[in-house]
């Protein structure tokens, strides 16, 4: 039987005991209703009695409304995926559900575990190196009383009997412990002692983990937060968990991952999405998004801060008893760049900023005076000042002329060529200046992935307003988020912070991170050979700054590739070798006899082979079919499929398919992906590398194909 049927097959087991489960929860919630009515004919009752018995009555009364409210309370609240997990173990006897609530049947037999029971703890404590007795661990997902997903791991290989089955990326290691030949079994041992180190490596500091495509990185990280929460949940469930994803694509899909357990502690966000108040829809061409994520773009933001905001009046024009006094465009600059030169954030320097200019009109004042011979008393210029202070002209003046800054307002400035040309001076080039003012300029696809780091900068560069701000709660819960947890706006106090495909950080994105973990341990998951950041140095510095430089680190490397067939992979490490040290490649150990295909096809025929081919996948496997190709292809590729009406197909661009898999995989012209990409071949590496049985890859010419 096939993977996908063998799924629905085991969503529908766990779904009649889910039935169960929903059906009992529907019997408890009628009695506490009983319950309830019942306490409300007692109290009622009362009435008629003798005072002491009276009293007794309602007592009673009260106790049982207040159990019955209670346990309805509970129920109600627990509703929402009541089961989340199962626990089978060597010897024989009922699995064990693992569900935010403990509950009997009506022979007093567990039907759900409360997760919190010390029967429960397997669930999260069980590893392959010590299983506790436990063969597989299933995780459940559910919507309300409905599963939609099953994921299996196993714990013990060559336990697992011939009638259990295995679900996800259990299954191959269940396949490979049942594999015949020590070679294999001692694969899966290796496999799992080499995940099962990261998972529960010390939770303070920063633990590294790197490895190639299908070392299972992700989950591995994925399972070390929910392992640490339950282990470390006095120093890290108050404060959360974080965790930051490269795509929102790629972020949607690993959500299923974390196990439905209740938790209300971790965040997941994309790269994009990490700034409260702005959400990324494009990714920038890649000589762009190498500029604007290089650490010069500190210097150029900071003196954009200082430039004098476009359109601010050039004249300020006030009358005191009877004298006229003026500030015309250049002494109002020269009031703006000292006070600006006495450092702060310019938006919580406004009072400083008013100050001198009260301070300038009564320079005017004085020189007057002077040039009529006359003296103004110290009294006399107080009075001044505080006279000309308290005008509603003056406030309206100075609420022009220092304007509160609003990042994305400074960002949309800077698309102006000569403003961006003033801000940075020697420190980008005349085409880099080209480049960026184009870019800034351009808002009608809204901000970029790299812009979101350049906001959070601007952020923090012209401060908070001294007015009070609202905070923020949780936007609806999405791609992991819990609802019930409100955590104010920009909010850094993270205990935990996992970062996935953390090579492609810029510098700039690396201190965008750093701001949210400045109290927090780290779990860092990446792999140098997929790399799209071009200046590896300057990130491995911005990342040991958002660290902290006397953090201690530790690094761990996973070696074995069980997602793709070892003849796709083959191809992949040919395209990425020269880039490649020794050693920096994982193995695969999974050999399926299909090799991968290379296709000849002129550009002008891509229209009618890709849907060719994209057809081809969807009737040779029954899991999934990627269509990958460059960025600025995908809207072609989206129409080139349109009439192909299987949800199984996904179109995704070449960035957006990090961290990604499907059984098959239409690579749409490798060399615009090496084109695309300031790290060459680097890119092509990761598309190539997302299928996990059948590649076809559609190319106008070999030139990428390394011999």
């Amino acid at each position: 039987m096939s993977e996908p049927r063998v799924r629905r097959a085991e969503i529908a087991l766990e779904q009649a005991h889910v039935d169960r489960v929903y059906a009992r929860l529907g019997e408890l919630r009628e009695s506490a209703e009983q319950m309830r009515s019942k306490g409300y004919e007692i109290g009622h009752g009362a009435q008629q009695e003798a005072v002491f018995e009276q009293a007794s009555m309602l007592f009673e009364r009260d106790m049982m409304v207040f159990h019955a409210n209670q346990t309805l309370h509970t129920l109600d609240a627990e509703y929402e995926g009541l089961v989340f997990g199962r626990l089978d173990y060597t010897e024989c006897g009922e699995p064990i559900y693992v569900g935010r609530l403990g509950i009997r049947d009506a022979d007093f037999d567990n039907v759900v575990t409360d997760w919190r029971a010390p029967a429960s703890a397997p669930f999260y404590q069980a590893t392959a190196q010590e299983p506790m007795d436990v063969i597989r661990r299933r995780v459940i997902r559910c919507s309300g009383a409905e599963v939609l997903d099953v994921d299996d791991d196993v714990l013990m290989a060559s336990a697992v009997p011939d009638d259990m089955v295995i679900v996800g990326e259990g299954a191959l290691m269940a396949a490979l412990g049942r594999a015949k030949g020590d070679r294999m079994r001692d694969i899966v041992a290796t496999i799992q002692k080499e995940q099962d180190d990261v998972i529960r490596a010390p939770w303070r500091g920063v633990t590294e983990i790197t490895g190639g495509p299908g070392t299972g990185k992700t989950a591995v990280a994925l399972h070390r937060a929910a392992y640490l929460l339950y282990r470390h949940r006095r120093q890290l469930g108050g404060a959360g968990v974080l965790v930051i994803g490269p795509s929102g694509v790629f972020t949607s899909y690993i959500s299923r991952v974390l196990p439905a357990m209740g938790e209300t502690d971790v965040e997941l966000r994309a790269l994009g999405e990490v700034l409260d108040g702005f959400t990324a829809e494009h990714v920038d061409p890649a000589a762009v998004a190498a500029i604007k994520g290089s650490l010069r773009m500190r210097k150029v933001l900071q003196r954009a801060i200082r430039d004098t905001p476009p359109d601010v009046p050039t004249r300020l024009r006030m009358v005191y008893q009877g004298q006229v006094l003026t500030l015309e465009r250049d002494a109002l600059e020269r009031v703006r760049k000292r006070v600006l030169a006495s450092g702060g954030q310019p938006n919580r320097i406004r009072v400083r900023a008013a100050e001198a200019l009260l301070e300038a009109l009564a320079d005017v004042a004085e020189q007057a005076a002077r040039d009529d011979g006359e003296a103004i008393s110290p009294a006399r210029r107080a009075d001044l000042i505080t006279e000309l202070g308290e005008r509603m002209e003056f406030h309206r003046f100075l609420v022009v002329w220092w304007p509160v800054l609003y990042p994305d307002e400074v960002l949309s400035w800077l698309g102006d060529p000569g403003r961006l040309a003033r801000a940075a001076r020697t420190t980008l080039t005349s085409d880099e200046v080209a480049l960026l003012s184009a870019s800034f300029a351009d808002r009608s696809r809204g901000f970029s992935v790299a812009d979101i780091a350049l906001l959070d900068e601007l952020r923090v560069l012209v401060g908070k307003p001294r007015r009070r701000r609202r905070t923020v709660e949780s936007p609806e819960p999405e791609r992991g988020e819990h609802a019930g947890r409100h955590r104010p706006e920009h909010y850094d106090e993270y205990s935990h912070i996992v970062v996935d495909e953390s090579q492609d950080l810029s510098p700039m994105q690396w201190r965008m991170v750093g701001r949210r973990g400045k109290y927090a341990s780290w779990t860092v998951v990446g792999d140098p050979v997929q790399s799209s950041w071009p200046d590896t140095a300057e990130a491995q510095a911005a990342a040991t700054e958002a660290f902290g430089a006397r953090t201690t680190r530790r690094r761990f490397t996973l070696r074995t590739n069980y997602r793709n067939s070892a003849e796709i992979f083959d191809l992949a490490a040919r395209v990425v070798a020269d880039a490649a040290e020794p050693g920096e490649l994982p193995q695969a150990v999974r050999r399926t006899g299909a090799e991968p295909e290379v296709r000849d096809v002129d550009v002008a025929e891509l229209k009618s082979a890709v849907p060719a081919a994209a057809e081809e996948l969807l009737r040779s496997v029954e899991g999934t079919v990627g269509v990958i190709s460059a960025m600025e292809r995908v809207p072609h590729v989206e129409k080139w499929v349109s009439t192909l009406a299987d949800e199984r197909l996904k179109v995704v661009g070449s960035l957006d398919s990090k961290g990604l898999e499907y059984d098959a995989v239409v690579l749409v012209e490798p060399r615009e992906l090496i084109a695309e990409s300031t790290t060459g071949t680097r890119l092509l590496y990761v598309a190539l590398t997302r299928a996990t049985q059948r590649l076809v890859v559609l190319a106008s010419d070999r030139s990428w194909l390394a011999e």
